[in-house]
Protein backbone atom coordinates (compact mmCIF):
# COMPACT_ATOMS: atom_id res chain seq x y z
CA UNK A 1 0.00 0.00 0.00
CA UNK A 2 1.43 3.34 -0.97
CA UNK A 3 1.79 5.90 1.76
CA UNK A 4 -0.87 8.58 1.95
CA UNK A 5 0.18 11.80 0.37
CA UNK A 6 0.02 14.71 2.79
CA UNK A 7 -2.80 16.99 1.74
CA UNK A 8 -2.10 20.72 1.76
CA UNK A 9 -3.67 22.28 4.88
CA UNK A 10 -6.39 24.80 4.20
CA UNK A 11 -6.10 28.13 6.01
CA UNK A 12 -8.20 28.42 9.18
CA UNK A 13 -10.44 31.48 9.12
CA UNK A 14 -10.96 32.51 12.74
CA UNK A 15 -12.06 36.11 12.29
CA UNK A 16 -14.72 37.62 10.11
CA UNK A 17 -13.62 38.84 6.71
CA UNK A 18 -12.31 42.40 6.86
CA UNK A 19 -11.27 42.14 10.55
CA UNK A 20 -7.79 43.50 11.27
CA UNK A 21 -5.49 42.32 14.04
CA UNK A 22 -2.47 44.12 15.47
CA UNK A 23 -0.22 42.06 17.75
CA UNK A 24 2.50 42.34 20.35
CA UNK A 25 4.91 45.24 20.00
CA UNK A 26 2.96 46.83 17.14
CA UNK A 27 -0.25 46.91 19.21
CA UNK A 28 1.55 48.42 22.20
CA UNK A 29 3.31 50.99 20.09
CA UNK A 30 0.09 51.98 18.32
CA UNK A 31 -1.82 52.48 21.60
CA UNK A 32 1.01 54.33 23.31
CA UNK A 33 1.45 56.66 20.33
CA UNK A 34 -2.28 57.55 20.32
CA UNK A 35 -2.28 58.28 24.07
CA UNK A 36 0.91 60.35 23.78
CA UNK A 37 -0.62 62.40 20.95
CA UNK A 38 -3.67 63.16 23.09
CA UNK A 39 -1.45 64.21 26.01
CA UNK A 40 0.56 66.40 23.63
CA UNK A 41 -2.61 68.27 22.64
CA UNK A 42 -3.32 69.15 26.28
CA UNK A 43 0.27 69.80 27.36
CA UNK A 44 0.35 73.45 26.32
CA UNK A 45 -2.88 74.14 28.26
CA UNK A 46 -1.51 73.20 31.69
CA UNK A 47 -1.21 75.86 34.35
CA UNK A 48 -1.91 79.60 34.68
CA UNK A 49 0.28 80.33 31.65
CA UNK A 50 -1.27 77.55 29.57
CA UNK A 51 -2.71 78.46 26.21
CA UNK A 52 -6.32 78.03 25.10
CA UNK A 53 -7.72 75.79 22.37
CA UNK A 54 -10.29 76.88 19.82
CA UNK A 55 -12.64 74.01 19.08
CA UNK A 56 -15.06 74.24 16.14
CA UNK A 57 -17.85 71.66 15.94
CA UNK A 58 -19.48 70.44 12.68
CA UNK A 59 -22.16 73.13 12.96
CA UNK A 60 -19.56 75.88 13.22
CA UNK A 61 -20.07 76.61 16.93
CA UNK A 62 -16.84 77.74 18.57
CA UNK A 63 -15.60 76.80 22.05
CA UNK A 64 -12.50 78.51 23.47
CA UNK A 65 -11.12 76.85 26.60
CA UNK A 66 -8.10 75.35 28.32
CA UNK A 67 -10.18 72.98 30.45
CA UNK A 68 -8.88 69.47 29.78
CA UNK A 69 -12.22 67.67 30.12
CA UNK A 70 -13.96 70.13 27.78
CA UNK A 71 -11.20 69.87 25.15
CA UNK A 72 -11.26 66.08 25.13
CA UNK A 73 -15.07 65.99 25.01
CA UNK A 74 -15.19 68.37 22.05
CA UNK A 75 -12.43 66.80 19.91
CA UNK A 76 -14.28 63.44 19.89
CA UNK A 77 -11.23 61.15 19.76
CA UNK A 78 -11.76 57.94 17.75
CA UNK A 79 -8.75 55.78 18.65
CA UNK A 80 -9.65 53.21 21.37
CA UNK A 81 -6.61 54.06 23.53
CA UNK A 82 -7.36 57.76 23.22
CA UNK A 83 -10.95 57.07 24.28
CA UNK A 84 -9.63 55.41 27.42
CA UNK A 85 -7.72 58.61 28.20
CA UNK A 86 -10.89 60.65 27.64
CA UNK A 87 -12.80 58.39 30.04
CA UNK A 88 -10.27 58.84 32.84
CA UNK A 89 -10.33 62.63 32.48
CA UNK A 90 -14.14 62.56 32.66
CA UNK A 91 -13.93 60.42 35.77
CA UNK A 92 -11.52 62.84 37.47
CA UNK A 93 -13.69 65.78 36.43
CA UNK A 94 -16.82 64.17 37.87
CA UNK A 95 -15.12 63.15 41.11
CA UNK A 96 -12.97 66.17 42.03
CA UNK A 97 -13.64 68.74 39.29
CA UNK A 98 -10.01 69.73 38.66
CA UNK A 99 -6.79 68.10 37.46
CA UNK A 100 -8.16 66.87 34.13
CA UNK A 101 -5.26 68.28 32.11
CA UNK A 102 -2.71 67.03 34.66
CA UNK A 103 -4.05 63.46 34.61
CA UNK A 104 -3.80 63.30 30.80
CA UNK A 105 -0.28 64.80 30.76
CA UNK A 106 0.91 62.42 33.50
CA UNK A 107 -0.63 59.37 31.79
CA UNK A 108 1.04 60.36 28.50
CA UNK A 109 4.39 60.73 30.25
CA UNK A 110 4.04 57.37 32.02
CA UNK A 111 3.39 55.69 28.66
CA UNK A 112 6.28 57.51 27.01
CA UNK A 113 8.69 56.32 29.74
CA UNK A 114 7.21 52.81 29.58
CA UNK A 115 7.89 52.69 25.85
CA UNK A 116 11.60 53.25 26.56
CA UNK A 117 11.60 50.23 28.87
CA UNK A 118 9.64 48.09 26.40
CA UNK A 119 12.26 48.89 23.75
CA UNK A 120 14.85 47.54 26.24
CA UNK A 121 12.84 44.29 26.48
CA UNK A 122 11.34 44.96 29.91
CA UNK A 123 8.02 43.11 30.04
CA UNK A 124 4.85 45.20 30.26
CA UNK A 125 3.68 43.27 33.36
CA UNK A 126 6.88 44.23 35.19
CA UNK A 127 6.36 47.90 34.26
CA UNK A 128 2.72 47.83 35.39
CA UNK A 129 3.71 46.26 38.71
CA UNK A 130 6.43 48.88 39.24
CA UNK A 131 4.02 51.71 38.39
CA UNK A 132 1.39 50.36 40.77
CA UNK A 133 3.81 50.16 43.70
CA UNK A 134 5.22 53.59 42.89
CA UNK A 135 1.70 55.08 42.77
CA UNK A 136 0.92 53.63 46.22
CA UNK A 137 4.15 55.16 47.53
CA UNK A 138 3.29 58.50 45.86
CA UNK A 139 -0.13 58.63 47.58
CA UNK A 140 1.55 57.87 50.93
CA UNK A 141 4.09 60.69 50.39
CA UNK A 142 1.35 63.15 49.38
CA UNK A 143 -0.58 62.40 52.57
CA UNK A 144 2.55 62.84 54.67
CA UNK A 145 3.36 66.27 53.21
CA UNK A 146 -0.24 67.52 53.24
CA UNK A 147 -1.54 70.09 55.70
CA UNK A 148 -4.88 69.80 57.47
CA UNK A 149 -7.08 72.91 57.34
CA UNK A 150 -10.29 74.02 59.01
CA UNK A 151 -13.14 73.18 56.58
CA UNK A 152 -15.04 76.23 57.84
CA UNK A 153 -12.18 78.71 57.36
CA UNK A 154 -13.42 81.03 54.62
CA UNK A 155 -9.98 82.49 53.88
CA UNK A 156 -8.33 79.10 53.33
CA UNK A 157 -11.19 77.95 51.13
CA UNK A 158 -10.92 81.14 49.06
CA UNK A 159 -7.20 80.41 48.48
CA UNK A 160 -8.13 76.99 47.08
CA UNK A 161 -10.78 78.48 44.79
CA UNK A 162 -8.39 81.21 43.54
CA UNK A 163 -5.67 78.65 42.80
CA UNK A 164 -8.12 76.54 40.79
CA UNK A 165 -9.28 79.52 38.72
CA UNK A 166 -5.76 80.90 38.20
CA UNK A 167 -5.33 78.65 35.17
CA UNK A 168 -8.66 79.65 33.59
CA UNK A 169 -9.65 82.45 31.24
CA UNK A 170 -11.46 84.15 34.13
CA UNK A 171 -8.29 84.29 36.25
CA UNK A 172 -8.34 88.11 36.29
CA UNK A 173 -11.63 88.00 38.20
CA UNK A 174 -10.70 84.98 40.34
CA UNK A 175 -11.03 86.89 43.62
CA UNK A 176 -14.61 87.98 42.85
CA UNK A 177 -15.68 84.51 41.72
CA UNK A 178 -13.80 82.74 44.55
CA UNK A 179 -15.68 84.73 47.20
CA UNK A 180 -19.00 83.95 45.51
CA UNK A 181 -18.16 80.23 45.37
CA UNK A 182 -17.01 80.01 49.01
CA UNK A 183 -19.96 82.03 50.35
CA UNK A 184 -22.36 79.82 48.40
CA UNK A 185 -20.89 76.51 49.55
CA UNK A 186 -20.68 77.54 53.21
CA UNK A 187 -24.42 78.28 53.14
CA UNK A 188 -25.38 74.79 51.90
CA UNK A 189 -22.80 72.68 53.78
CA UNK A 190 -24.29 70.12 56.16
CA UNK A 191 -22.68 68.45 59.16
CA UNK A 192 -23.06 64.78 60.01
CA UNK A 193 -22.19 62.81 63.11
CA UNK A 194 -18.64 61.48 63.34
CA UNK A 195 -18.19 57.95 62.00
CA UNK A 196 -14.74 56.80 63.08
CA UNK A 197 -15.18 53.26 61.77
CA UNK A 198 -16.84 54.20 58.47
CA UNK A 199 -15.28 54.33 55.02
CA UNK A 200 -14.24 57.90 55.85
CA UNK A 201 -11.43 56.48 57.98
CA UNK A 202 -8.11 56.24 56.13
CA UNK A 203 -5.32 53.73 56.58
CA UNK A 204 -2.98 56.55 57.65
CA UNK A 205 -3.41 59.81 59.57
CA UNK A 206 -5.74 61.47 57.05
CA UNK A 207 -9.49 61.06 57.30
CA UNK A 208 -12.63 62.67 55.91
CA UNK A 209 -14.46 65.42 57.76
CA UNK A 210 -18.00 65.32 59.13
CA UNK A 211 -19.16 67.86 56.54
CA UNK A 212 -20.90 67.08 53.26
CA UNK A 213 -21.72 69.32 50.32
CA UNK A 214 -24.40 68.58 47.71
CA UNK A 215 -23.59 70.75 44.69
CA UNK A 216 -27.00 69.97 43.19
CA UNK A 217 -28.25 72.63 45.61
CA UNK A 218 -26.32 75.35 43.78
CA UNK A 219 -27.84 76.50 40.50
CA UNK A 220 -25.53 78.33 38.09
CA UNK A 221 -27.26 80.66 35.62
CA UNK A 222 -25.27 82.59 33.02
CA UNK A 223 -26.06 85.58 30.85
CA UNK A 224 -23.80 87.56 28.53
CA UNK A 225 -23.86 91.34 28.30
CA UNK A 226 -22.09 92.63 31.43
CA UNK A 227 -18.78 92.35 33.28
CA UNK A 228 -17.77 89.25 35.24
CA UNK A 229 -17.59 91.61 38.25
CA UNK A 230 -21.40 91.91 37.97
CA UNK A 231 -21.76 88.21 38.84
CA UNK A 232 -23.41 87.65 42.19
CA UNK A 233 -24.63 85.09 44.67
CA UNK A 234 -28.39 84.98 45.19
CA UNK A 235 -29.75 83.45 48.41
CA UNK A 236 -32.60 81.89 46.55
CA UNK A 237 -33.38 80.65 43.07
CA UNK A 238 -33.27 82.38 39.68
CA UNK A 239 -35.90 81.13 37.23
CA UNK A 240 -35.31 81.74 33.53
CA UNK A 241 -39.07 82.26 33.13
CA UNK A 242 -41.34 85.31 33.16
CA UNK A 243 -44.60 86.10 34.95
CA UNK A 244 -47.38 84.44 32.93
CA UNK A 245 -49.87 87.34 32.81
CA UNK A 246 -49.35 91.02 32.15
CA UNK A 247 -51.92 92.00 34.78
CA UNK A 248 -50.07 90.24 37.60
CA UNK A 249 -47.79 92.11 40.03
CA UNK A 250 -44.12 91.97 39.04
CA UNK A 251 -42.81 92.36 42.59
CA UNK A 252 -44.02 90.71 45.79
CA UNK A 253 -42.38 91.43 49.15
CA UNK A 254 -42.76 89.02 52.07
CA UNK A 255 -43.83 86.37 49.60
CA UNK A 256 -45.86 83.32 50.62
CA UNK A 257 -45.05 80.77 47.96
CA UNK A 258 -47.10 77.79 46.77
CA UNK A 259 -45.23 75.14 44.76
CA UNK A 260 -47.60 73.16 42.53
CA UNK A 261 -46.60 70.18 40.40
CA UNK A 262 -50.02 69.61 38.82
CA UNK A 263 -51.57 71.73 36.04
CA UNK A 264 -53.93 74.59 36.95
CA UNK A 265 -56.36 73.52 34.27
CA UNK A 266 -59.70 71.71 34.08
CA UNK A 267 -58.86 68.02 33.93
CA UNK A 268 -59.92 66.16 30.82
CA UNK A 269 -61.84 62.92 31.43
CA UNK A 270 -59.83 59.72 31.11
CA UNK A 271 -62.49 58.21 28.83
CA UNK A 272 -64.07 59.52 25.63
CA UNK A 273 -67.08 61.72 26.33
CA UNK A 274 -69.53 63.47 24.05
CA UNK A 275 -71.77 66.39 25.00
CA UNK A 276 -74.83 67.19 22.93
CA UNK A 277 -75.34 70.97 23.05
CA UNK A 278 -78.49 72.16 21.30
CA UNK A 279 -78.50 75.87 22.08
CA UNK A 280 -76.08 78.68 23.07
CA UNK A 281 -77.30 78.84 26.67
CA UNK A 282 -76.16 75.25 27.26
CA UNK A 283 -72.75 76.13 25.83
CA UNK A 284 -72.57 79.12 28.12
CA UNK A 285 -73.46 77.02 31.17
CA UNK A 286 -70.70 74.57 30.22
CA UNK A 287 -68.11 77.38 29.97
CA UNK A 288 -69.36 78.95 33.19
CA UNK A 289 -68.88 75.65 35.00
CA UNK A 290 -65.28 75.41 33.74
CA UNK A 291 -64.62 78.97 34.91
CA UNK A 292 -66.19 78.17 38.27
CA UNK A 293 -63.82 75.22 38.73
CA UNK A 294 -60.80 77.37 37.83
CA UNK A 295 -62.05 80.17 40.09
CA UNK A 296 -62.37 77.77 43.03
CA UNK A 297 -58.79 76.60 42.44
CA UNK A 298 -57.49 80.16 42.66
CA UNK A 299 -59.69 80.79 45.71
CA UNK A 300 -57.95 77.94 47.55
CA UNK A 301 -54.56 79.64 47.04
CA UNK A 302 -55.95 82.93 48.34
CA UNK A 303 -57.56 81.22 51.34
CA UNK A 304 -54.24 79.60 52.26
CA UNK A 305 -52.55 83.00 52.08
CA UNK A 306 -50.41 82.43 48.97
CA UNK A 307 -49.42 85.48 46.94
CA UNK A 308 -46.94 83.64 44.65
CA UNK A 309 -47.75 80.46 42.70
CA UNK A 310 -44.92 78.56 41.01
CA UNK A 311 -46.23 75.75 38.83
CA UNK A 312 -44.31 72.89 37.23
CA UNK A 313 -47.04 72.34 34.62
CA UNK A 314 -49.34 74.64 32.60
CA UNK A 315 -51.73 77.34 33.83
CA UNK A 316 -55.04 77.85 31.98
CA UNK A 317 -55.70 81.32 30.50
CA UNK A 318 -58.77 81.79 32.67
CA UNK A 319 -56.84 80.67 35.77
CA UNK A 320 -54.22 83.29 34.90
CA UNK A 321 -57.00 85.89 34.79
CA UNK A 322 -58.33 84.91 38.22
CA UNK A 323 -54.80 84.84 39.70
CA UNK A 324 -54.13 88.32 38.30
CA UNK A 325 -57.40 89.61 39.80
CA UNK A 326 -56.36 88.15 43.18
CA UNK A 327 -52.99 89.95 42.96
CA UNK A 328 -51.02 86.69 42.78
CA UNK A 329 -47.71 86.43 40.88
CA UNK A 330 -47.55 83.16 38.93
CA UNK A 331 -44.88 81.36 36.88
CA UNK A 332 -45.49 78.18 34.89
CA UNK A 333 -43.54 75.29 33.32
CA UNK A 334 -40.67 75.38 35.83
CA UNK A 335 -38.15 72.53 35.59
CA UNK A 336 -38.48 69.74 38.13
CA UNK A 337 -34.90 70.29 39.36
CA UNK A 338 -35.70 73.97 39.99
CA UNK A 339 -38.87 73.02 41.86
CA UNK A 340 -36.91 70.78 44.24
CA UNK A 341 -34.40 73.59 44.83
CA UNK A 342 -37.25 76.01 45.50
CA UNK A 343 -38.71 73.60 48.03
CA UNK A 344 -35.38 73.44 49.89
CA UNK A 345 -34.81 77.19 49.73
CA UNK A 346 -38.27 78.41 50.72
CA UNK A 347 -39.38 75.59 52.99
CA UNK A 348 -42.48 74.99 50.87
CA UNK A 349 -44.13 71.60 50.43
CA UNK A 350 -44.76 70.41 46.90
CA UNK A 351 -48.52 70.37 46.27
CA UNK A 352 -50.15 67.76 44.05
CA UNK A 353 -53.76 68.05 45.19
CA UNK A 354 -54.80 71.71 45.27
CA UNK A 355 -57.91 70.90 47.36
CA UNK A 356 -55.67 69.98 50.31
CA UNK A 357 -53.47 73.10 50.36
CA UNK A 358 -53.01 74.82 53.74
CA UNK A 359 -50.90 77.73 54.95
CA UNK A 360 -48.40 75.21 56.39
CA UNK A 361 -47.59 74.07 52.83
CA UNK A 362 -46.39 77.53 51.79
CA UNK A 363 -42.79 78.70 51.66
CA UNK A 364 -41.33 82.10 52.48
CA UNK A 365 -39.10 84.56 50.67
CA UNK A 366 -38.38 88.22 51.32
CA UNK A 367 -38.77 89.11 47.66
CA UNK A 368 -40.09 87.57 44.44
CA UNK A 369 -39.54 89.85 41.47
CA UNK A 370 -39.45 89.77 37.69
CA UNK A 371 -36.38 91.55 36.33
CA UNK A 372 -35.04 92.17 32.88
CA UNK A 373 -31.69 90.47 32.28
CA UNK A 374 -30.46 91.74 28.93
CA UNK A 375 -33.30 90.89 26.50
CA UNK A 376 -34.98 88.29 28.73
CA UNK A 377 -37.26 88.53 31.73
CA UNK A 378 -36.34 86.30 34.68
CA UNK A 379 -38.00 85.76 38.04
CA UNK A 380 -35.80 86.10 41.14
CA UNK A 381 -36.80 84.40 44.42
CA UNK A 382 -34.54 86.01 47.04
CA UNK A 383 -34.08 86.17 50.79
CA UNK A 384 -35.37 82.67 51.43
CA UNK A 385 -36.13 81.45 54.94
CA UNK A 386 -33.61 78.60 54.81
CA UNK A 387 -31.30 79.04 51.80
CA UNK A 388 -30.07 75.45 51.57
CA UNK A 389 -30.43 75.89 47.83
CA UNK A 390 -29.20 79.01 46.06
CA UNK A 391 -28.10 80.44 42.73
CA UNK A 392 -24.99 81.96 41.20
CA UNK A 393 -25.72 84.42 38.39
CA UNK A 394 -22.68 84.68 36.09
CA UNK A 395 -22.23 87.62 33.75
CA UNK A 396 -19.64 88.26 31.04
CA UNK A 397 -18.89 90.38 28.02
CA UNK A 398 -19.73 87.65 25.51
CA UNK A 399 -21.28 84.20 25.48
CA UNK A 400 -17.87 82.50 25.21
CA UNK A 401 -16.55 84.42 28.20
CA UNK A 402 -19.61 83.44 30.24
CA UNK A 403 -19.26 79.78 29.19
CA UNK A 404 -15.61 79.72 30.28
CA UNK A 405 -16.53 81.49 33.53
CA UNK A 406 -19.07 78.75 34.19
CA UNK A 407 -16.39 76.08 33.65
CA UNK A 408 -14.11 77.96 36.07
CA UNK A 409 -16.85 78.21 38.70
CA UNK A 410 -17.66 74.50 38.28
CA UNK A 411 -14.03 73.57 38.98
CA UNK A 412 -13.87 75.97 41.95
CA UNK A 413 -17.10 74.60 43.43
CA UNK A 414 -15.79 71.05 43.12
CA UNK A 415 -12.36 71.76 44.65
CA UNK A 416 -13.82 73.71 47.60
CA UNK A 417 -16.25 70.81 48.13
CA UNK A 418 -13.27 68.40 48.05
CA UNK A 419 -11.43 70.35 50.74
CA UNK A 420 -14.49 70.66 53.00
CA UNK A 421 -15.12 66.90 52.84
CA UNK A 422 -11.43 65.86 52.89
CA UNK A 423 -9.70 68.81 54.61
CA UNK A 424 -6.09 68.43 53.45
CA UNK A 425 -4.12 70.61 51.03
CA UNK A 426 -0.67 70.66 49.46
CA UNK A 427 1.25 73.62 47.96
CA UNK A 428 0.59 74.18 44.24
CA UNK A 429 2.87 75.06 41.36
CA UNK A 430 4.19 71.51 40.95
CA UNK A 431 5.72 71.47 44.45
CA UNK A 432 4.14 68.16 45.60
CA UNK A 433 5.03 66.44 42.31
CA UNK A 434 8.66 67.56 42.69
CA UNK A 435 8.82 66.18 46.25
CA UNK A 436 7.14 62.91 45.24
CA UNK A 437 9.52 62.53 42.30
CA UNK A 438 12.59 62.97 44.50
CA UNK A 439 11.41 60.61 47.25
CA UNK A 440 10.30 57.88 44.85
CA UNK A 441 13.67 58.09 43.10
CA UNK A 442 15.34 57.44 46.47
CA UNK A 443 12.80 54.76 47.43
CA UNK A 444 13.29 52.89 44.13
CA UNK A 445 16.79 51.87 45.29
CA UNK A 446 15.13 49.57 47.81
CA UNK A 447 13.36 47.62 45.05
CA UNK A 448 14.79 44.54 43.44
CA UNK A 449 14.93 43.58 39.78
CA UNK A 450 13.42 45.43 36.89
CA UNK A 451 10.60 46.90 38.99
CA UNK A 452 13.23 49.40 40.12
CA UNK A 453 13.52 50.68 36.54
CA UNK A 454 9.74 51.19 36.36
CA UNK A 455 9.73 53.09 39.67
CA UNK A 456 12.51 55.37 38.41
CA UNK A 457 10.54 56.06 35.24
CA UNK A 458 7.48 56.83 37.38
CA UNK A 459 9.55 59.40 39.29
CA UNK A 460 10.67 61.01 36.02
CA UNK A 461 7.08 61.02 34.72
CA UNK A 462 5.57 62.76 37.73
CA UNK A 463 8.29 65.41 37.52
CA UNK A 464 6.85 66.25 34.09
CA UNK A 465 4.09 68.30 35.74
CA UNK A 466 6.32 71.09 37.17
CA UNK A 467 8.50 71.03 34.04
CA UNK A 468 5.49 71.54 31.75
CA UNK A 469 4.30 74.39 33.99
CA UNK A 470 7.72 76.01 33.60
CA UNK A 471 7.80 75.43 29.85
CA UNK A 472 4.35 76.98 29.40
CA UNK A 473 5.52 80.02 31.36
CA UNK A 474 8.46 80.49 28.96
CA UNK A 475 11.11 79.15 31.38
CA UNK A 476 13.92 76.81 30.37
CA UNK A 477 12.85 73.30 31.46
CA UNK A 478 16.41 71.99 31.99
CA UNK A 479 17.50 74.94 34.15
CA UNK A 480 14.23 74.76 36.03
CA UNK A 481 14.67 71.04 36.72
CA UNK A 482 18.18 71.58 38.15
CA UNK A 483 17.13 74.55 40.31
CA UNK A 484 14.00 72.79 41.57
CA UNK A 485 15.91 69.66 42.59
CA UNK A 486 18.50 71.80 44.40
CA UNK A 487 15.83 73.76 46.31
CA UNK A 488 14.02 70.58 47.35
CA UNK A 489 17.23 68.90 48.52
CA UNK A 490 18.15 71.90 50.70
CA UNK A 491 14.64 72.35 52.15
CA UNK A 492 12.94 70.33 54.88
CA UNK A 493 9.46 71.45 53.83
CA UNK A 494 7.53 70.68 50.62
CA UNK A 495 6.93 74.24 49.51
CA UNK A 496 9.07 75.05 46.45
CA UNK A 497 7.35 75.03 43.09
CA UNK A 498 7.04 76.99 39.84
CA UNK A 499 5.98 80.62 40.22
CA UNK A 500 4.74 80.97 36.64
CA UNK A 501 3.82 84.64 37.04
CA UNK A 502 7.34 85.73 38.00
CA UNK A 503 9.02 82.88 36.10
CA UNK A 504 11.14 81.49 38.93
CA UNK A 505 11.30 78.80 41.61
CA UNK A 506 9.52 80.12 44.68
CA UNK A 507 7.88 79.26 48.01
CA UNK A 508 4.31 78.53 46.89
CA UNK A 509 2.95 78.39 50.44
CA UNK A 510 3.99 82.02 51.04
CA UNK A 511 2.11 82.94 47.85
CA UNK A 512 -1.05 81.23 49.18
CA UNK A 513 -1.11 78.76 46.28
CA UNK A 514 -2.73 75.57 47.56
CA UNK A 515 -4.41 72.59 45.94
CA UNK A 516 -6.66 69.88 47.45
CA UNK A 517 -4.98 66.62 48.38
CA UNK A 518 -8.04 64.82 46.95
CA UNK A 519 -7.26 66.20 43.48
CA UNK A 520 -3.61 65.08 43.64
CA UNK A 521 -4.60 61.58 44.74
CA UNK A 522 -7.07 61.25 41.86
CA UNK A 523 -4.48 62.48 39.35
CA UNK A 524 -1.92 59.88 40.44
CA UNK A 525 -4.43 57.03 40.66
CA UNK A 526 -6.23 57.90 37.42
CA UNK A 527 -3.07 58.34 35.34
CA UNK A 528 -1.49 55.14 36.70
CA UNK A 529 -4.62 53.09 36.07
CA UNK A 530 -5.13 54.20 32.48
CA UNK A 531 -1.42 53.84 31.66
CA UNK A 532 -1.38 50.33 33.16
CA UNK A 533 -4.52 49.37 31.26
CA UNK A 534 -3.05 50.50 27.94
CA UNK A 535 0.31 48.79 28.63
CA UNK A 536 -1.36 45.44 29.33
CA UNK A 537 -2.94 45.34 25.84
CA UNK A 538 -0.89 43.22 23.41
CA UNK A 539 -3.50 42.41 20.80
CA UNK A 540 -5.99 44.72 19.08
CA UNK A 541 -8.72 43.06 17.01
CA UNK A 542 -10.82 45.51 15.05
CA UNK A 543 -13.96 44.33 13.25
CA UNK A 544 -14.80 45.88 9.91
CA UNK A 545 -17.76 48.21 9.73
CA UNK A 546 -20.93 46.86 8.13
CA UNK A 547 -21.29 47.97 4.55
CA UNK A 548 -24.53 49.54 3.33
CA UNK A 549 -26.45 47.23 0.96
CA UNK A 550 -26.11 47.85 -2.73
CA UNK A 551 -29.23 48.27 -4.77
CA UNK A 552 -31.71 50.87 -5.96
CA UNK A 553 -32.47 53.66 -3.49
CA UNK A 554 -35.52 53.25 -1.32
CA UNK A 555 -35.62 49.48 -0.85
CA UNK A 556 -34.59 45.99 -1.87
CA UNK A 557 -31.01 44.85 -1.59
CA UNK A 558 -31.15 43.29 1.88
CA UNK A 559 -31.60 44.46 5.46
CA UNK A 560 -30.27 47.91 6.26
CA UNK A 561 -27.31 48.09 8.62
CA UNK A 562 -26.26 44.45 8.10
CA UNK A 563 -24.94 44.64 4.57
CA UNK A 564 -27.58 42.19 3.38
CA UNK A 565 -25.97 39.38 5.39
CA UNK A 566 -28.22 37.08 7.36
Amino acid sequence: MSSLQQQPQEPVLLLKEGTTETKKRDAQKNNITAAKMLAQILKSSLGPRGLDKMLVDPLGDVTITNDGATILKEIDAQHPAAKMMVEVTKSVDNEVGDGTTSVAVLAGSLLEKAEELINKNVHATVIVDGYRRAAEKAIKILREISTQIDPEDKEDLAKIARTTMASKMASGQSETLANIVVDGILKIVEEYESQENSIGRRSDSTKKSNYRVDLDNIKVERKAGASIHDSKLIEGIVLDKEVVHGGMPKRIENARIALVNSPLEVEKPEFDAKLNISNPSQMQRFLDEENKILGSMVEKFSSAGANVVLCQKGIDDMAQHYLAKAGVLAVRRIKESDMSKLAKATGATMITNIDEITSNDLGDAQLVEERRVETDKWVFVEGCRNPKALSILLRGGSQRVVDEAERSVHDALMTVKDVIEYPYVVPGGGAPEAIVSQQIREWSNSLEGRAQLAAEQFADSIETIPLVLAENAGMDPIDTQVQLRTKITNSNKPKYGIDVINKKIADMASRFVYEPLAVKEHIVNGATEVASMILRIDDVIASSKSQAPTGPPGGGGGMGGYGGAM
